[in-house]
């Protein structure tokens, strides 16, 4: 963020991309980010080390400061090996896209449908949820896939850390500061 209008700007316009000690971010989806307030306090506790600045500063009686763009923490976190089943994961496990009519939806327009349904004796596992839109999942009903003719896209499975981080690449924020272009591996245009 360059130009006369970053000192009128809230500091809450301020993040600090939050990046693995090995480089990586934390998370893609949602992107690892800390306020400016976390960011600090986690400077001053020698926890992070800064590897980029806004050119945004801020003051206390004592100290001045340039807002980090982009830190790394100095020890490594292990990501952990098996993600949470949540409602959230299976959406982007399943690219926001509804597996019987292949439609992409934002989230709120989305919901999940048992492939076996609960009616049947299915159960509510990585497994047996896939992704679903609002009219599918109304026209599916409690009927097995051979029953309807509606068959998901792909056999759900548990996904792997990488393959949530994979695929939440593929959805970036709205807004992507350009000191964290370096630390994220969106599809973007390279120059040559």
């Amino acid at each position: 963020m360059r130009g006369p209008g970053t000192t009128t700007m809230s500091l809450s316009a301020f993040p600090a991309l939050v990046l693995n000690a090995d480089y990586q971010p934390l998370s893609y989806f949602p992107l690892s980010l800390w306020n400016w307030q976390e960011t600090i306090k986690a400077i001053f506790l020698d926890r992070v080390a800064v590897v980029q600045h806004y050119d945004r500063v801020v003051r206390s009686p004592g100290h001045e400061f340039k807002l980090p763009s982009v830190v790394a923490l100095k020890e490594y976190i292990p990501q952990t090996r098996r993600p949470p089943f949540t409602r959230f994961n299976v959406f982007l496990r399943d690219r926001f896209t509804c597996q019987y009519c292949q439609t992409g939806l934002p989230a709120p327009e989305l919901t999940f449908d048992h492939v076996i349904p609960r009616s049947r004796g299915g159960k509510t596992s990585w497994q047996n949820i896939v992704t679903a839109c609002n009219r599918c999942n109304l026209r599916k009903g409690s009927r097995l896939p051979g029953e309807c003719k509606m068959h998901p896209m792909q056999t759900p499975r548990t996904p792997s850390p990488h393959q949530l981080q994979r695929n939440g690449r593929s959805f970036p924020p709205n807004y992507l500061h350009e000191s964290w272009r370096d630390y994220l591996y969106w599809d973007t245009e390279l120059e040559p």
